[in-house]
This record gives structure tokens, sequence and C-alpha cells, in this order.
């Protein structure tokens, strides 16, 4: 009896706790809600420090520029991966730059973006600016054009690169596309004054990829005149268009003739030096005989004077350019390399 009594009393200790705990478990009172969380930049300051950094230097780019060498390669001309890295070798500093601060803010989400965040944010201001100047320094490469044929449309039978070329040289009037070139250069080398980008040798994807994004016209930048000058420019572009910029854009590079095989540009071609004129003498320039005798008249001594006193040519010596080559030389200041 007294055990049974234990067990008695200890099934209804047991029970009790039992109902409290379903008890609790069925009286929940609720949290009030929390306010939406607000999206913010990264880093909202980016931008703005980078207008307080001081033009960068080279040298102290040369030494972050480690970290941007495995994708880049170490000149910044992608040579590891083609496909997905874009060449920034000869681009200007205040272009990398703001990219650079455009990743760190968030701002900039296109492409692989995911990539250069983690690079971009332990960067300051002036860091950004010294990679720009790296950079700057750097000789830009070049792939091959696409020489493969359009074969429908307006276009059919011009060259893909040829139709890039024309877009990029002339620009097409009916439809208010401005020449390319007069903004980023007859090489493409771009304006660092306005940061135009260098975009001569650019891999043909990521041109592609960018005029995209320009015609589709959305961006977050917190300044977007750069970005509205290329969407007007972009959106009367059709694919095909885009297609052919990005493959003239890949062969565009500066005349090989100004190049040594390293890279390096030519000093300019010495001119000869001219040999010495004859001295003319007062005695031979002038005579005492008169017209009516057959002596050579004043114009005809003047003129033969004038003869005597210019210098010969050099025997190897090349003949002087016309005022037309001249000209032609002016606007084939770049080649294209095509396959």
């Amino acid at each position: 009896m007294r055990h049974a009594r234990a067990y008695g009393i200890a099934g209804l200790g047991l029970a009790a706790i039992v109902v409290a705990g379903a008890f609790a478990q069925t009286t929940i009172t609720p949290l009030p809600d929390n306010a939406p969380v607000q999206a913010a930049p990264l880093d909202a300051a980016a931008m703005a420090d980078l207008t307080k950094a001081q033009p960068g230097d080279p040298k102290k780019g040369a030494a972050l520029a480690g970290a941007c060498a495995a994708c880049h390669g170490l000149d910044g001309n992608a040579t590891a991966d083609p496909k997905l890295y874009p060449r920034i070798a000869g681009q200007s500093e205040r272009y990398i730059a703001r990219q650079l601060a455009l990743y760190k803010a968030g701002v900039r989400k296109d492409g692989n973006a995911e990539l250069m965040l983690p690079y971009a944010q332990p960067l300051s201001a002036q860091d950004m600016r010294d990679l720009g100047a790296h950079f700057a320094t750097q000789q830009s490469g070049a792939g091959i054009g696409d020489d493969s044929v359009i074969a429908e449309g307006p276009n059919a039978g011009m060259a893909l690169h040829q139709l890039g070329e024309k877009l990029y040289r002339g620009g097409d009037s009916t439809r208010e596309i401005p020449a390319c070139m007069a903004c980023h250069g007859p090489t493409g080398a771009g304006n660092p004054g306005p940061a135009y980008p260098h975009v001569g040798g650019q891999q043909s994807w990521y041109v592609i990829r960018r005029l995209e994004e320009y015609r589709a016209g959305k961006t977050n930048e917190p300044d977007p005149a750069l970005f509205q000058v290329m969407a007007s420019v972009a959106k009367s572009l059709s694919d095909e268009d885009i297609r052919a910029l990005g493959s003239y854009l890949q062969g565009l590079h500066p005349r090989t003739d100004d190049y040594r095989p390293d890279g390096t540009p030519l000093p300019p071609t010495p001119v000869p030096a001219a040999d010495a004129a004859p001295t003319v003498t007062a005695a031979a320039a002038s005579t005492s005989a008169s017209p009516g005798d057959g002596a050579p008249t004043a114009a005809a001594s003047t003129a033969a004077a004038s003869t005597a006193a210019a210098p010969a040519a050099p025997p190897n010596a090349m003949p002087a350019p016309s005022q037309e080559p001249a000209a032609q030389n002016k606007q084939g200041e770049s080649t294209q390399t095509t396959r």
C-alpha cells in the first residue's frame, strides 16, 4: 500500500508537468513587427572619397597590382582567361578608379561584379587612383577581329568587322548614331579628360555585354551622366551592330610599324641632313652682256641662282610626301587584325 501510494503521487506530479508544458506551448505571445530593412550601398562614401584623392602614383599602383595579376595579368592584358576577364592595360586612371569605387559601393552589379567586390572593398580612394595610374602606363594588346561574312539583311556580303569599322569611324546618321571615334579616338585609346575609356583591343564579349547594358538604359550609378551618354548612343544599335563593334574593337590596335616587337613605341624617323648648298658669287649671278646679245635676262638669272641655291637630295632620300598621302596617313593611324 505504501508503494502504491508513492507511485500514485508521482504519477499525478508527472501529469501536472505534462499539462503545464502543453499549456505553455499553446500560449505564445507574438513579437511586434520590426520596421522593413532598408538596403544601403556597401560603402556609400566610396564615390565621394574618390573626389578627394590625389592624382595616382604609378609606382605605388604597381605595388598594389599584384592582387589584380591573377585575373587581369601583370600588365593588364588578361592573358589568364581572355573569355572571362577584360583588358585593363592602357585604360585611363580616372576610369579605372571610378569603376573600382562603383564596385566598392555595391552600385555596379553587372556581369562579374561579385568577383570584383572582395578586391575593391579594402581599397582606399587613393589606392584606386594609384592602380589606375599604373595600368594607364601599360601597353594594351589586341585580339583578332571576326571576318565572317554577314549572310542576309541590309549588310549582306560585308565582313562582320567591316560593319563594325563603318559604325566606329562614321556612325549612321539615318539612325542618329554618332561615330564612336569622336570620343574614343581613331585607335580606340579613349580620352582621359572626360574619362572616356580605352576600347581598342578590348575583348569582343566584354564590348558586347557592356553595349547591351547601355542599350537597356538602366543603371544604379549615383551620377549617371556618363552612362546616359552611352545609353543615348546604344539605344539604336541592333544585335548585329553590337556584335560587329565587338569584333572590330577586339582587333583594333595602333599601327604595327610604329612599335618594336616588345610593344614599345619607336622614336620618330630622323630627317636626313641636306648637302651643303653651292656658293653663288655675285659675278656668277650677274652679266655685263645685253639681253639682245643672247645673255640671260634678270629673271632668268634669278631663277638660275635659285636653282643653284637649292640643296641636292641625298642619293637614298625618299621623295617628300604630297599633301594627299599625308591626309591619308592621318586617317590611317590604326590598323585591324582579322582572321
